[in-house]
């Protein structure tokens, strides 16, 4: 018990000179880490592990640690290392320097967020998105949400609340977090009409519910799966005409932000590409997208299509519960202007690292592994990336990567040491080995990998 005695009282830590080292602490949080340390202490006294008790200046070193952590930001930047190129557990997609200029020199500042400087009067924090938005694609308006299945709630809310709307059972999607379309129509107020089978949707499905009274079409993009097989389905083209000829509303939840043909790969069942604009000249009213998928800008669910149809969602009250702040329209707007300046998108981060050629990425393979320590057994293997994101399922492109194995620690350790590292970096693990594929990695990113890979050596 005279170990006890011996713990020292928490304000002797807290007065002790090393809390000034590198930078203030919040008096709470270091408070609370000499408590832990402590509390540690007595714990192991009690159960004979502890049979000494350190001087303070040990405990306080641990005590600082642990408060630096806790009071430490949780968002930090992470190296993508697994060739996902949307990763949503990562972010999705990186912003575009100009992006992040933007957020820098106007988003500490007041804005004329609903301003409309010339006349002083309040202005819609969507007009300068509808015109970015119609220089690109054409279209007549656009309305944004903080995410596009708000989007799709808000839309269903202001268009289809108390009408049936037609929905193929085979796009009746469950998405991330396990939020499903049915559950998500029903939240809205609208009512789900199923038509055709799981694999199997014909024209006729569509035009016979309409003709039972239905005024509502919805056609959903497979954001996380695919068709294969004995599979049928109605193209945007004929829905549109479809649409047309019974005077119904055509919403398109593309869920992908595609513009008009930029960067992409070929669809897993071989159908055409599906773009914004292939979708708006088939007929829909409003097209559904997000911000963040293959646009490359920031979360946001972007409504875009018709004025008199999108003046409706608008004004419907849900808009001003999922309407975006500042700093997603800042970001937002930055990226439509790097589209503007490049259609390729060239410009864009996200659109960049999806067009690199798979040659390019070799070289930048082998000049990574040639700067590996041989302990780690660094070769250089062909790799497969994917968009990701729920942006085009199945589908994969021809990539390259670096895979290592570590002479004492097995591949769950030493992707857990990588993640630990003072810059985590996240690989995939592949055939028993660590692999970081070269098509997710940024500007100065393969640094971070070689340090990474060479502080787990001993």
């Amino acid at each position: 018990m005279s170990l006890l005695r011996s713990l020292p009282p928490i304000d002797r830590l807290l007065a002790h000179p090393s809390w000034g080292e590198g930078g203030p602490l919040p008096h709470s949080v270091r408070r609370a880490a000499c408590r832990a340390v402590v509390d540690a202490l007595r714990a192991g006294v009690l159960d004979g592990t502890v049979t000494e008790i350190p001087d303070d200046a040990v405990l306080v070193a641990r005590a600082v640690a642990s408060a630096r952590a806790a009071a430490g930001p949780r968002l930090v930047r992470v190296v993508n290392g697994t060739g996902v190129l949307l990763h949503t557990n990562l972010g999705r997609a990186p912003l575009a320097e100009a992006a992040l200029d933007a957020l820098s020199e106007v988003a500490g500042r007041y804005t004329n967020l609903e301003l409309d400087l010339q006349s002083g009067r309040r202005d819609s924090r969507h007009t300068r998105l509808s015109e970015g938005f119609a220089r690109v694609i054409g279209c007549a308006d656009v309305v944004v949400a903080n995410n596009n299945a708000a989007a799709v709630f808000l839309a269903l809310s202001a268009l289809a609340a108390g009408e049936d709307v037609v929905v193929s059972r085979g796009e009746l999607v469950e998405i991330g977090g396990s939020f499903r379309m049915p559950e998500i129509m029903e939240s809205s107020g609208a009512r789900l009409r199923e038509v055709g089978a799981t694999n199997r949707t014909h024209l006729r499905d569509y035009a016979a519910a309409l003709d039972a009274g239905a005024k509502v079409v919805m056609k959903v993009h497979r954001s996380n799966f695919a068709q294969l097989g004995f599979v049928s389905e109605v193209s945007i083209e004929e829905l549109g005409a479809l649409c047309r000829e019974r005077g119904a509303l055509l919403l398109h939840d593309l869920g992908m932000g595609v513009l008009d043909g930029g960067p992409g790969v070929a669809r897993v069942d071989g159908g055409p590409p599906e773009s914004v604009r292939r979708s708006l000249d088939a007929g829909a009213h409003v097209v559904l997208f997000s911000g963040d998928k293959m646009l490359g800008g920031p979360q946001a669910g972007i409504l875009a299509g018709d004025a008199d149809v999108l003046a409706r969602v608008g004004r419907h009250p849900v808009m001003r519960l999922v309407r975006p702040g500042k700093l997603c329209l800042l970001a937002l707007e930055a990226t439509l202007r790097l589209w503007e300046l490049d259609p390729s998108g060239g410009l864009v981060p996200a659109a960049r690292l999806l067009a690199r050629s798979a040659d390019a990425l070799r070289v930048d393979a082998e000049a990574l592994a040639a700067r590996l320590p041989a302990a780690l057994q660094p070769e250089v293997v062909p790799s497969s990336s994917t968009p990701g994101g729920g942006s085009l399922p199945g589908s994969t492109v021809p990539s390259w990567a670096v895979a290592v194995r570590h002479p004492t620690l097995g591949e769950d350790a030493l992707a857990a040491a990588l993640r630990a590292h003072r810059t985590p970096v996240v690989p995939r693990i592949e055939d028993g080995r660590v692999r970081v594929d070269l098509r997710t990695l940024l500007d100065g990113d393969a640094d971070v990998v070689a340090d990474a890979l060479e502080s787990t050596l001993p």
